[in-house]
């Protein structure tokens, strides 16, 4: 009986660490329901297309992790390059690309276990928080550039009703300067040290690969509105219903939860007249930077979903939460999730990484929202 409660509390533990920011959002939501009791107006605080399109786009990627589509395309690549500098680019860029691709917190799920691999079998650990700390910031900002690379993107790009190009060119300089200080950053942090490698490769079900491309294509249509997003919600669980029911179980739905809750607090604060007139006055004076602060405290999808309800600014907000993305652990769901990542392979060096994490992470927000300032 004992082993039994006892068993009982380690996976309430876990599922708490794991889901902290499902749970936070559990409580805010909880709280403002008793200043705005339930109503006729909850039912506007949704947005049914973000979630739908999120949903679609993780029952995918989770469909072709299934298949080890994406390890196997990136092990491939790594295993061309023969020094320890040029594999962790590789690895870096891989999850730069891959959170434009699957969204961040996706790609990191993905690219994390291979940097550890790639580190652990050539004897180069000494490198593995520098490349965790860098494919987190290169997952974080490589996602800013397109509507699905980031949640909170597809949340703003749908809620604003975004031009795709608008969106890009608005999200572009960052992109471009964030690229090359990560480069430049793993250039002179890592010396080009010799790796050896044993190849080994895996093959793919070539049918399945097809089928599950399709799909993601599929996907990303409905993100930019090209098809109405209530039928991905149809044809995508159909299909995997009978080619991989497991990659519907495999979605995160504690983040679905998340946005939920969050929809739910974002909406009855927005109701609440003090918090109306502080936030419009704050996000008035400089929108990016009250954008940037908020991610700090309560991280980034949270903030786009609460400061969207009170300033116009897209453009300002949107740069805000994705350049807040980094700065402190809270900051993005993503960092959390590399952080735990980290623990599980070298759990005793946990404060030398929030050290190192720290002191890459402010520097590149520094940097980016400086810039921002700039030339905006």
């Amino acid at each position: 009986k004992r082993l039994i409660i006892h068993g009982m509390k380690e996976k309430l533990f876990s599922f708490v660490r794991k889901n902290t920011v499902m749970l936070v959002a559990l409580c805010a939501a909880a709280i403002t329901v008793f200043l705005v009791p339930p109503d006729g107006g909850y039912a506007d605080y949704f947005d049914w297309k973000t979630l739908t399109c999120l949903f679609c786009v993780l029952a995918v990627v989770c469909a072709l992790r299934n298949i080890n589509f994406f390890f196997v395309l990136a092990e491939r690549i790594v295993e061309r390059f023969k020094n320890a500098r040029l594999c962790i680019l590789v690895l870096v860029w891989i999850t730069f690309i891959g959170s434009m691709l699957i969204a961040n917190d996706m790609a990191l799920l993905t690219f994390l276990p291979l940097g550890w691999r790639v580190l652990e079998h050539t004897g180069k650990k000494k490198y593995m928080a520098f490349t965790f700390i860098m494919q987190n910031i290169a997952a974080n900002l490589g996602g800013m550039l397109t509507p699905f690379g980031n949640p909170q993107n597809l949340f703003l790009y749908s809620r604003f009703e975004i031009p795709t190009g608008e969106f890009m060119g608005i999200m572009a300089p960052p992109f471009v300067l964030a690229v090359t200080l990560i480069s430049v950053c793993c250039v002179i942090f890592v010396k080009p040290e010799p790796l050896e490698m044993q190849d080994r490769p895996v093959p793919l079900p070539v049918g399945r690969t097809i089928l599950y491309l399709i799909l993601f294509a599929f996907s990303i249509i409905i993100v930019f509105r090209v098809i109405p997003y209530w039928i991905g919600l149809i044809v995508i669980p159909a299909v995997l219903l009978f080619a991989d029911r497991k990659a519907l179980g495999a979605v995160d739905y504690c983040l679905l939860l998340t946005f939920f809750f969050f929809f739910i607090f974002a909406g009855n604060m927005s109701r609440l007249p003090v918090v109306d007139r502080l936030l419009r006055g704050l996000l008035e004076k400089n929108t990016m930077l009250v954008s940037i602060l908020s991610c700090q405290c309560i991280s980034n999808v949270p903030s786009a979903i609460l400061l969207s309800r009170f300033t116009g600014d897209y453009a300002s907000l949107l740069l805000g939460v994705n350049i807040g993305g980094v700065g402190t652990l809270i900051a993005s769901l993503a960092s959390l999730i590399t952080f735990r990542e980290y623990g599980k392979h070298d759990p005793g060096k946990t404060w030398r990484y929030l050290g190192l994490f720290s002191a890459f992470n402010f520097s590149f927000l520094a940097i980016l929202a400086v810039f921002e300032m700039l030339i905006r």
